[in-house]
């Protein structure tokens, strides 16, 4: 498997991966730890297969993650529900995505484009991220916020409209079990 699954699987469960029955039951019974190994894997060898796999759990799951998406290590799904991430967004690593939240394209206007978000960002339930902006590191968008403007590390944004409020370590005790 790969590392950057190995680091997804550790962020959802807090156990290290290693190929055993423990590894095997818990990516039968979780659907975003199944779902992240299909993507990884899809992500390096896409053909029909993978497709239909992934198509088969987006229908099921609502998880509509993009294989044209950059992802990095150590994504965690959280409530994993009716996410979207839309083609060429780049997001870093240790991210968390929850229930609902919508990170795609804005497709006119002075932020025609996709977001790039940083390293140790949580994005809450039903939160939406949109246009070409950077959001930076350690950075915590609050559920049900809109957020089409770039955002600076170190930062929570709240409402809609956002809201940024500086804040120094932001997302400590969210974005958890990172190595």
């Amino acid at each position: 498997m790969n590392k950057e699954f190995a680091q997804d699987y550790y962020r959802m469960t807090g156990v290290k991966y290693h190929f055993g029955i423990q590894s095997v039951v818990l990516c039968a019974f979780s659907h975003q730890i199944r779902y992240m190994c299909w993507w990884r894997r899809g992500k390096k060898r896409v053909n029909l297969f993978y497709r239909i796999v992934l198509k088969r759990y987006a229908m099921k799951y609502g998880l509509e993650i993009s294989l044209k998406a950059e992802i990095g290590k150590g994504l965690y799904l959280g409530h994993p529900y009716n996410i979207t991430v839309g083609d060429g967004v780049k997001i870093g690593d240790n991210v968390n995505l929850h229930k609902g939240c919508t990170i795609g394209r804005e497709n006119r206007g002075k932020r025609e484009g996709v977001p790039q978000i940083g390293h140790q960002v949580s994005i809450g339930i039903n939160a939406t991220v949109v246009g070409n902006v950077k959001i930076g590191n350690d950075v915590m968008i609050a559920p049900n916020s809109f957020v089409n403007f770039d955002v600076p590390s170190h930062s929570v944004v709240v409402g809609n409209p956002g809201v940024i409020h500086p804040k120094g370590h932001a997302t400590q005790k969210y974005v958890g079990f990172c190595v």
